[in-house]
């Protein structure tokens, strides 16, 4: 039998024309390339296609998904985990001496011996699998042997009471650092944490037992209830990680800890206050490795995106950006920022904290213990020559009084003000002490936002709304579809119970017209602002939502409660 190469295979099957190989091949002499990375580096072929292909060079079966892991997860003592990675393979069976192992490049043999040397297996057979999907097998190889925070505090509940008590001293910590139970239950806390797509973790002390709380898409959910005497320790574990004052329980503390899950580079920003019960804690989760969003990602709608991109081309004026906090103005800021980015522009930024790092940005933290605050840095912003600015919070007049003054002098300043809706930040501003005429001439738009959990996809189900509630959002049966339903989550394992997943956003956008500018020379009443804006076409949050539950992305209870005033 004729033995072939990648090439043919290709070319056989129909996969590649001959100006497709000429390109790879010309990829593969730049970059000194295998020909099946070539292939993929140039974007002649899919993922899919040469698995394809190579499935049948190597006579080896392909499957696209690896449904379940049949092997001990004990298995990732022997076979570390960096190595499985590295070499982007995991065991998905063993039967007898027999093993079964996914890879995702059949040339590399040199892993799949040691494999066998090490688990003394006498035989293992391949099949091709999806990189990812072999990544995800791994990551659920590790997730079932990891014990959960539920299982350690078996350990703990059979420790030495000793032990666990007050720890009043820095010998105490001592102790307990070198008590395995306590720190394995943090760990697995923030690690369960970050695999739930949590944004925060809650450590809140109570007169007989501590409950311990994730906030997913925006709502807390309670994930386990400790015993009062271990609150202490874990607090106090906590301390250490973020290099606070252990011996402090009286005052509020701030801090972070970094640290790495898997492939992620992941800040904790930790917040303690004393409460009557004990210290109460609070980890926001802030993902460095995350991918940031495209600004046709935010849920803005195609009308809405067209403005936005014409009011961030824009050379000077304030772009305001309003919420509640974790409604999202920072991402949408970010995005915004990425979309203008570009070698000729100078870009400079003052944040607190800086959520994402961005090329070829200059970022700034706010440090108030040496006396860098938003005022204080924006200040020396302006004289470091910027085209754009982004100033995280405008606090208080001083600020508001030098972005004002930055934008009337030629400068694009992007910020976000805490306020319920757009015609509110104009009322905040003027109640500041900043002049009705500064603000009209300065301020380009506000774009005010709210985030909204998604249906779940998994378990998204059909239904028939109520009257009432249409009527709640500002439609009715007529205006639906002519089967007239709508859609909600069952609830499933992938939602956790919860039928949402994954969040998205809903705005409203005013922009400073005439009739606008008129209206706020004349009263800074939010309500007359707000219905002069309604009369030149804004669409209120409640609007944008009720678009959305439409179209099937949320429900009605999701937009009433994110725009309940």
């Amino acid at each position: 039998m004729k033995i072939q190469s990648l090439e043919q295979v290709l070319v056989e099957m129909r996969l590649v024309d001959d100006s497709g190989l000429d390109k790879a091949k010309s990829v593969q002499r730049e970059k000194a390339l295998p020909l099946h990375d070539a292939l993929l580096s140039a974007g002649v072929l899919s993922d899919h296609d040469l698995l394809q292909a190579l499935a049948r060079l190597w006579n080896i079966p392909l499957i696209n998904k690896i449904e379940e892991v049949e092997v001990d997860p004990s298995i990732v003592d022997v076979l570390p985990i960096t190595f499985l990675r590295k070499y982007t393979m995991v065991p998905v069976r063993l039967h007898a001496d027999m093993m079964e192992v996914a890879v995702n490049d059949p040339t590399d043999q040199e892993p799949l011996f040691d494999i066998a040397k090490i688990l003394n297996i006498r035989e293992i057979t391949r099949v091709l699998a999806p990189k990812q999907e072999i990544l995800q097998a791994i990551n659920r190889l590790v997730e079932m042997r990891e014990e959960n925070a539920e299982d350690i505090m078996e350990d703990i509940e059979d420790e030495n009471d000793e032990i666990l008590k007050d720890l009043e001293s820095i010998q105490d910590i001592t102790v307990m650092e070198t008590e395995a139970p306590i720190i394995r239950m943090v760990n697995r806390l923030m690690v369960q944490a970050f695999r739930e797509r949590a944004s925060d973790i809650h450590v809140e002390p109570y007169q007989t037992d501590v409950k311990v709380r994730y906030r997913i898409d925006g709502i807390l959910h309670d994930v386990l209830t400790l015993p009062k005497r271990v609150h202490s320790a874990v607090v106090s574990r906590i301390k250490v990680m973020a290099s606070l004052n252990i011996a402090e329980k009286r005052l509020p503390q701030d801090g972070r800890i970094g640290i790495k899950l898997g492939d992620h580079s992941v800040d904790l920003r930790i917040s303690s206050v004393p409460t009557v019960n004990g210290e109460r804690v609070v980890m926001r989760i802030l993902d460095k490795s995350s991918v940031l969003y495209g600004l046709e990602e935010l849920g803005f709608y195609p009308d809405d995106l067209e403005r936005i991109e014409r009011l961030i081309k824009q050379e000077h004026g304030i772009i305001l950006v309003t919420g509640p906090t974790g409604s999202g103005k920072t991402t949408s800021l970010y995005s915004m920022l990425s979309r203008i980015n570009s070698p000729d522009k100078n870009i400079l930024t003052i944040e607190d904290p800086i959520e994402y790092q961005l090329k070829g940005i200059g970022q700034i933290p706010v440090n108030t213990k040496v006396g860098l605050t938003f005022a204080s840095g924006l200040r020396s912003i302006v004289r470091q020559d910027p085209d754009v600015i982004l100033v995280g919070e405008i606090r208080d007049l001083e600020t508001a009084e030098i972005a004002i003054q930055a934008a009337l002098t030629g400068h694009l300043v992007f910020s976000t003000l805490h306020t319920n809706d757009s015609a509110s930040a104009v009322t905040r501003l003027i109640d500041m002490g900043i002049e009705p005429f500064l603000v009209t001439s300065s301020v380009n738009a506000i774009l005010a936002q709210r985030l909204v959990r998604k249906i779940c996809p998994a378990c998204k189900q059909e239904y028939f709304p109520e009257d009432e509630s249409l009527l709640e959002i500002g439609l009715s049966k007529e205006m639906l579809d002519k089967e007239g339903y709508l859609h909600r989550g069952a609830g499933c394992s992938e939602c956790i119970g919860t039928g949402y997943k994954g969040r998205t956003g809903i705005y409203e956008i005013l922009f400073m017209s005439d009739i606008i500018r008129g209206t706020v020379l004349k009263t800074s009443d939010s309500n007359a602002i707000k219905q002069a804006a309604v009369g030149e076409g804004l669409h209120s949050l409640r609007q944008d939502g009720a678009r959305k539950v439409e179209d099937g992305m949320t429900t009605i209870e999701e937009v009433l409660r994110v725009t309940q005033q």
